[in-house]
């Protein structure tokens, strides 16, 4: 889900009393503690609620698991921060990414990168090799956090709002003088997943060049681009990486609306396969698709699994989306209309709302009117 934005202002004192209110909500056994303590608290990764509520929850844990909703890797690192009198770029999270970079070589090869100037940037990482296996740290944020300088072609998270024209050749430039096989995994998936590369039209020529030297270079994680790209509705780039061999899995079936490719699947996908894809059902308006998992089993009031949307269920995402038909359809077979997602405390209703679906919200707030 994503992570939690401090205000301009933070208190320690206030995050402390969070994570004492998380471990009083683990006592109680409230579903959305153990869904935030599932995402945010790695040894809880793979565990059942009641799993969850089985293990002992100590303060620190507690701490811990606020700390990474915040995007900091520990609560001493998140206390640090509070309580720095003297911040420096890197601390300033108002600041765009490129201006927290403090080493200055680093950052001048982004400049570059940013300029389209690949005969300066070529320059630069002859003069400074290191560069293009360097990364750079950066806290309080959702992802992109331990970046290298490839990573930085993609314009996700949006810096700028644009591209050069000459990424492709740029991105070549940061190739030739070597990177990791994780950071082109890593590009790949932010090229895949952002919007800025898909609106100057260099999404797939980008995809078609990591892709290249991904597969020289001992084969890439195509499956985990693809499906992060289904989640977020870049279907371009999700049919891209198809074309290029990623699998077509039950849950890019079900975001897709491949309605036979999805029957063909069911039966041997995993559960967590299973849990996926019904809210990208639901989420790409798949009515057919989703009344196919709600058959096999699949429960409408589960959180979505970590990954994907985790702070919300299939019938938020639904109402949101302006998905009549599916809205109907989870509520037919039992979907809670009071259930409140992570983020907002809102329920499916507030949702529609918010979206400007009007139908759906009346219908929504009908049907728990009805039901009380």
């Amino acid at each position: 889900m994503p992570v939690r934005r401090l205000p301009a202002n933070p208190d320690l004192a206030y995050l402390k009393y969070q994570a004492k209110d998380l471990c009083k909500a683990h006592a109680t056994r409230q579903a959305d503690a153990a869904q935030r303590l599932r995402e945010f608290l790695p040894r809880f990764l793979h565990s059942t609620d009641g799993e969850i509520f089985a293990s002992p929850l100590t303060l620190s844990g507690a701490q811990l698991a606020i700390a990474r909703e915040y995007g900091f890797p520990s609560w001493t690192r998140l206390k640090r921060h509070v309580e720095n009198k003297k911040p420096t770029e890197s601390d300033l999270l108002n600041l765009p990414l490129h201006e927290r970079i403090e080493d200055a070589n680093f950052r001048r090869a982004v400049d570059l990168i940013d300029a389209g100037d690949v005969a300066g940037l070529r320059a630069h990482l002859k003069q400074y090799p290191k560069l293009a296996q360097q990364h750079v740290e950066f806290e309080g944020g959702n992802y992109f956090r331990n970046p290298s300088l490839l990573e930085f072609i993609a314009e996700n998270p949006v810096r700028h709002g644009r591209l050069p024209n000459n990424i492709v050749e740029v991105a070549k430039a940061i190739l030739d003088a070597g990177v990791e096989t994780a950071a082109l995994s890593e590009t790949l998936m932010l090229v895949a997943t952002g919007s800025v590369a898909r609106e100057c039209r260099q999404q797939i020529p980008l995809i078609n060049l990591l892709c290249d030297h991904l597969l020289r270079n001992h084969g890439a994680d195509l499956a985990r681009a693809a499906l992060l790209a289904a989640q977020l509705h870049e279907l371009a780039s999700v049919n891209a990486l198809l074309d290029r061999g990623a699998p077509l899995t039950l849950p890019i079936a079900a975001a897709l609306g491949r309605l036979a490719d999805a029957r063909r699947l069911l039966p041997d996908a995993n559960s967590n396969d299973r849990h996926l894809a019904l809210p990208l059902a639901a989420d790409h308006g798949h009515a057919e698709i989703v009344r196919l998992l709600l058959d096999a089993g699949e429960d409408p009031n589960r959180y979505n699994p970590v990954g994907g949307h985790s702070h919300a269920t299939p019938l938020h995402q639904a109402a949101g989306a302006g998905h009549a038909a599916v809205v109907h359809l989870l509520v037919e077979r039992g979907g809670r209309l009071d259930m409140k997602d992570i983020l907002w405390q809102a329920i499916p209703a507030d949702w529609a709302n918010h979206a400007g679906q009007k139908e759906i919200e009346d219908y929504l707030r009908k049907k728990a009117k009805n039901e009380i």
